[in-house]
C-alpha cells in the first residue's frame, strides 16, 4: 500500500476535523500542518502531531516530499490564489467550497489541473452523508422510477450566518445552498439545469452584514424535473452550529423523503434547555466514532490520491454548481428568472452563460 505525505492548509474548524481524520489514517505517511494563528496551530499540532506546523503555508509547499494538499482556508477569496500556487507546486488538491469566486478563476483551475495531471476535487460533504447517498441510490435503480420534483429546505443558526456574512459578502446561495445545489445536480445527471428563479429575504441580516438572511431557489432541468431549495442562517442560537435539513424527491413511481433535521437525538439541562447534539453538517468526533460525513469525505480524498483514482467531486461540477448559486444571485436581484443556456434569439431575461 502506497502511503502519501499530505499537508492541511487552515486548520479552524473544518482543518481542525481534517487535520485529525488524516493523522490517523494509514494511508498518511506525514501530516503537515500550516495555520497563522498561532494558539490554534499549536492546538492542532498537539492534537495531532505534524512533522511540520508553520505559520507560512508557502513552506509546505516548497516542500517536494509533499504529495497533496487539504485547503481549508478563510475568507473565502484566500481559496483560488491558494489552490493555483499548490497545483503550480505539483500537489494535488482537495478545496473547501466554494472553489472560486469567479467563473473565470474556476475555469483557470480546472486547466491548470489537467494541464499537470492533477487529482483536483472540492469539499461538497454531504455527498458523503448516508441518507444523501440512499437518495441518489433510490433515483438510480429505479426505485422511485423518473424523477419529477425535488425539495431541500436547509436552515442554520444566526451565530454561524453572521460569522460567514460577516468575514466574505457570499450570500446563503453560494455559501449554504451550494451544498444542496451540488446534492441534487448529482442525483438528477446527466440533467442539466436551464433555468433558475430565486427570491432573498433581508430582515436580520442585511442592514449589520449586508448578505440576505435566506434564499429560495427554483432551477428548472434541461428535462422538465423542477428543484427547489431553501437555505438560511438565521435561525435562534442553538447548539453549535446547528444545521436541519428536510429533503423530498418525487418520482414517477414514488417518493424518497428524508428527514436530517437532528431530531433523534437531545439533550436537555437546566442550563440550555433542548439542545440536538451530532447535528453540525460536517459533524464531530464522540469519543471512538465520528458522526458526520466530513471524517468520511476526508478519507475518500487520502485514498483517491494514494490509489490515483478520481474523487467522487469533480472540480467540473463544482463549477456548474457556481454557475446556478450565481445565478439564483442575479435573479434575486433583477426579480427575473435567469437562463443558464445562450438563446438563440434575444430576450429581455438576463442570461449567465
Amino acid at each position: 500500500m502506497r502511503r502519501i505525505n499530505v499537508a492541511i492548509i487552515g486548520t479552524g474548524w473544518c482543518g481542525g476535523i481534517r487535520a485529525v481524520a488524516s493523522a490517523a489514517s494509514p494511508w498518511v505517511n506525514e501530516l503537515h500542518i500550516a495555520e497563522t494563528r498561532d494558539e490554534r496551530l499549536q492546538e492542532v499540532a498537539g492534537a495531532t502531531k505534524p512533522v511540520t506546523a508553520t505559520a507560512d503555508y508557502r513552506a509546505l509547499l516548497e516542500d517536494p516530499s509533499i504529495d497533496a494538499v487539504m485547503i481549508s482556508t478563510t475568507p473565502e477569496p484566500t481559496h483560488y490564489p491558494i489552490a493555483k500556487e499548490s497545483m503550480l507546486a505539483g500537489k494535488h488538491v482537495f478545496l473547501e467550497k466554494p472553489i472560486a469566486l469567479e467563473l473565470s478563476e474556476a475555469d483557470e483551475l480546472i486547466a491548470l489541473a489537467k494541464e499537470k495531471n492533477l487529482l483536483f476535487t472540492i469539499g461538497y460533504s454531504q455527498r458523503f452523508n448516508p441518507k444523501f447517498a440512499y437518495v441518489k441510490r433510490s433515483i438510480e435503480d429505479g426505485t422511485i422510477g423518473q424523477p419529477v420534483s425535488a425539495l431541500v429546505s436547509r436552515h442554520i443558526t444566526r451565530n454561524l450566518g453572521k460569522k460567514i456574512g460577516g468575514r466574505v459578502k457570499l450570500s446563503p446561495a453560494a455559501m449554504e445552498a451550494t451544498h444542496d445545489i451540488d446534492f441534487v445536480l448529482w442525483c438528477l445527471a446527466p440533467r442539466k439545469p436551464i433555468r433558475v428563479y430565486a427570491q432573498e429575504v433581508r430582515k436580520i441580516m442585511g442592514a449589520q452584514y449586508n448578505v440576505p438572511d435566506c434564499v429560495w431557489i427554483v432551477v428548472t432541468m434541461d428535462d422538465g424535473v423542477v428543484f427547489t431549495i431553501g437555505a438560511g442562517w438565521v435561525l435562534p442560537p442553538a447548539y453549535p452550529n446547528f444545521s436541519s435539513t428536510w429533503i423530498e424527491f418525487v418520482g414517477t413511481e414514488g417518493a424518497t423523503m428524508v428527514d436530517d433535521t437532528h431530531r433523534d437525538v437531545y439533550v436537555t439541562t437546566m442550563q440550555n434547555g433542548i439542545q440536538f447534539p451530532l447535528s453540525s453538517m460536517p459533524g464531530e468526533k464522540v469519543n471512538h466514532v465520528y458522526a458526520g460525513p466530513m471524517q468520511s469525505e476526508t478519507l475518500h480524498f487520502l485514498e483517491c490520491v494514494a490509489l490515483g483514482k478520481q474523487p467522487l467531486v469533480t472540480a467540473e461540477q463544482a463549477r456548474l454548481v457556481m454557475q446556478v448559486y450565481q445565478a439564483a444571485d442575479l435573479s434575486a436581484e433583477t426579480n427575473l428568472p435567469v437562463d443558464l443556456i445562450a438563446k438563440a434569439t434575444p430576450s429581455t431575461e438576463p442570461a449567465l452563460v
